[in-house]
């Protein structure tokens, strides 16, 4: 399952970085991360900055929206998103990974786990 965190700031999530890939494109999700393809090679922090401009293409956002929190030399790091709730992540995620490589009950769970009962 996909985690959304809630902090002070905004919200954050994992993401699994496949440097020097063909294209740029996101996957889809893997365990608790979003799976990215970057073509950047992962050299001198290109692939972290080739990873937040494409995040910030793809959710449509200011690129200084977007920071790494965690992972800065791994291929799994933590984004944080600024001024942003877990539900509002959890629907431009929803529009952002290919429906055919997304299981349909992974954002049910994000969505109820927000949700007061």
């Amino acid at each position: 399952m996909l985690s959304l965190k809630e902090t002070k700031i905004g919200v954050t999530f994992s993401v699994q970085v496949i440097p020097r890939a063909s294209k740029c494109e996101i996957v889809g999700a893997t365990g608790d991360a979003l799976k990215v393809r970057l073509t950047a090679p992962p050299v001198e922090g290109k692939a972290n900055e080739a990873c937040l401009r494409f995040l910030a293409e793809q959710f449509n956002l200011a690129r200084n929206r977007l920071s790494i929190v965690g992972g800065q030399t791994s291929r799994k790091k933590v984004i944080q998103v600024s001024g942003m709730t877990s539900n509002e992540m959890a629907l431009l995620l929803s529009s952002v990974i290919p429906a055919v490589k997304r299981a349909p009950e992974l954002f049910d769970m994000i969505v109820r786990k927000d949700i007061a009962p």
